[in-house]
């Protein structure tokens, strides 16, 4: 099964192995909230010793998986989002870098999460989400099984802190909360020095000030946004994953390109992948995309 995508296309993951439902259903909805096509996507890792035996019927039974994962999940997209337009493609090659290489011709691309542990995600061949992220050249969706547990009214959190991945992520997310029609949580997180050598010393002003000009030309132009903004302070981790609690998603900028390993992923994004309750969408600065 293949199938010939747009550039601008949602990706998805399709995992025959695991509950692909809610990556899937979270991949269709942001498909037609942008008007966009959405590409189902099954990598399969190819043959290498044919002669061995076991090797091949294995192989067979993989493919077979594929096939008929990305049937079920495309007909379940089409029902949930009647009228979009979706492609289904089997790939040949290792799930991560196959999904890693369509980063660069995807609008967004969606994995699920198999809640894998940090030293799990590192030894499973099924793991795609570290190495995904950390090489992708456009903003990567990661949806656990729920997909989230948003409050009403809804709202979207993003992640500031003045890099060029953050402004990168609070682009997006303006963009996101504007189609949503949804709030927007602009949160900075300021780190107290353990020592200070002045008392009463607050850097905290300055903080709030430079998040303040920050997003000040973006509520700008999206005036329809509701936004809140607010600098917190501990660990960035876990101040996000808290302001994200009962959030739609949470988006954060990604800084450097890691290897297939990802270990040079940025230890907040990678933090927030194990602790966020919600979605998390990362994005790359604009220059790596």
């Amino acid at each position: 099964m293949s199938g010939t995508a747009s550039g601008q296309d949602i990706v998805v993951g399709v995992d025959p192995r695991a509950d692909w439902h809610p990556a899937v259903g979270w991949a269709a909805d942001e498909a037609r909230l942008h008007g966009l096509g959405l590409r189902l996507v099954v990598a399969v890792p190819p043959l290498h010793e044919p002669r061995r035996p076991g090797d091949a019927p294995r192989h067979r039974e993989a493919e077979d998986a594929a096939v008929q994962a990305l049937a079920a999940a495309t007909a379940w997209a089409r029902e949930r989002q009647p009228g979009l337009r979706t492609t289904a493609s089997r790939l040949e090659g290792l799930p991560a870098p196959v999904l890693a290489g369509l980063t660069r011709e995807a609008r967004m691309v969606v994995l699920g999460s198999r809640h894998l542990g940090r030293l799990e995600e590192f030894l499973s061949a099924g793991s795609l989400v570290v190495p995904v992220t950390a090489q992708a050249h456009c903003p990567v969706a990661v949806v656990g099984g729920t997909g989230g547990s948003a409050e009403q009214p809804p709202y979207l959190v993003v992640g500031v802190d003045g890099s060029e991945p953050s402004k990168a992520a609070l682009a997006l997310a303006f963009e996101e909360a504007g189609v949503r029609g949804c709030a927007l949580r602009a949160v900075a997180v300021w780190q107290p020095p353990v020592f200070s050598l002045r008392r009463g010393d607050t850097p905290l002003e300055d903080e709030r000030r430079l998040l303040a000009e920050t997003v000040a030309g973006w509520a700008e132009k999206y005036s329809d946004v509701r936004l809140d903004h607010e600098v917190v302070t501990g660990s960035p981790v876990e101040a996000l994953a808290e302001a994200a609690e009962h959030a739609v998603a949470l988006v954060v900028g990604r800084r450097g390109r890691g290897g297939y390993t990802g270990m040079r992923l940025g230890s907040v994004v990678h933090g927030l992948l194990h602790r966020a309750p919600c979605p998390v969408i990362t994005v790359p600065a604009v220059a790596e995309r």
